[in-house]
């Protein structure tokens, strides 16, 4: 039986030590906190940690129903055999360096990758594989070549769903228009502070019963707190001024509602009816907890319908379209 995606999902990259190293016992923690939760959507991927996601993730999952939860990861890069002289830190993961990242968007190198994640996992199948990222590869190979390769994989019940995951919207809109997907993972395109999928890929996907989820909704960690800092960060790097001030305006209409701007990040985006899931990256039990009572906070109408108008005074004054 499948299952539906849920509001609210696990997102596993900062288990393969994001940025900084994640303890065994923090990782298993934010897992079983989100289990207790009521969590039932985890995403991970070969790229989190050079595997190390892949192989925490299964380990604190290996207890649960099978049949209870939703896994999905995802293919295009083949994990081989690194220097193992240093570590993966250019890519963001605080991990040795003993593998490295290979692109394969083949039909035989898509069948490899989820072979190897199954093994990483110790898991008998996934429920959804993303074509992770096809930008920053070979874009045309991975449109052609990959995305056959996933519909061939569901055609024979191996996977149970496809799509394909990035922060592009054109090239989303082109994988759609190339494959029968069930879903995409948008990066970064549809949050709080900026919505430019809203203008035609949400449309497309409504249109072709292409689910959504969204993920990077905090934009790199602008939204990550009741009130940005100066140094807020944006697209992994230092956030432009007129959208640190806007991100500060939004956050002072939040406070005089009670509600903070965090809570209005994750809630956001699945005000939209294409957007079906938000995944939030967690390293620990407490960001589990916070996260899960942040998307419970009651968010007046009033509040939003002040968060639109701001929004759409500045998108004309820049001539953009939300």
């Amino acid at each position: 039986m499948s299952i539906d995606l849920p509001p609210l999902g696990f997102g596993a990259a900062q288990l393969g030590n994001l940025y900084r190293s994640t303890t065994e016992e923090e990782a298993r923690g934010a897992v079983d906190a989100a289990w207790e939760s009521g969590l039932r959507y985890f995403d991970t991927a070969p790229h989190y940690g050079l595997g190390l996601s892949e192989h925490r993730l299964g380990r604190a999952l290996a207890d649960r129903p099978r049949g209870e939860y939703l896994l999905s990861t995802k293919v295009g890069r083949l994990l081989r055999e690194g220097p193992g002289d240093g570590d993966d830190l250019d890519h963001g993961f605080a991990v040795p360096d003993d593998r490295r990242r290979v692109w394969d968007v083949s039909a035989d190198g898509v069948r490899r990758s989820l072979e190897e994640s199954l093994v990483r996992l110790g898991l008998d199948r996934i429920d959804i594989a993303y074509l992770h990222d096809p930008e920053e590869g070979p874009e045309d190979r991975a449109i052609t070549e990959a995305l056959p390769a996933l519909e061939s994989l569901r055609a024979e019940g191996i996977i149970g769903r496809i799509g394909v995951g990035s922060k592009s919207v054109a090239v989303i809109e082109r994988a759609i228009a190339a494959a029968d997907l069930d879903v995409v993972m948008l990066s970064g395109r549809y949050t709080l502070l900026e919505q430019p999928a809203a203008a035609t890929l949400l449309p497309l996907c409504a249109d072709r019963d292409v689910e959504v989820v969204a993920v990077s909704v905090f934009n790199s960690g602008i939204l990550a707190r009741s009130e940005p800092p100066d140094d807020a960060r944006y697209e992994y790097g230092q956030a432009p001024q007129a959208l640190l001030a806007r991100a500060r305006r939004i956050a002072a209409l939040a406070s005089a509602y009670d509600v903070e701007l965090p809570d209005l990040a994750i809630q956001h985006p699945l005000r939209h009816p294409a957007i079906r899931s938000v995944v939030l990256g967690m390293r620990t039990a407490r960001q589990v907890r916070d996260n899960v009572a942040r998307a419970q906070v009651t968010v007046p109408e009033e509040l939003w319908s002040e968060i639109d108008a701001l929004n759409a005074s500045v998108d004309a004054l820049s001539g953009t379209h939300p």
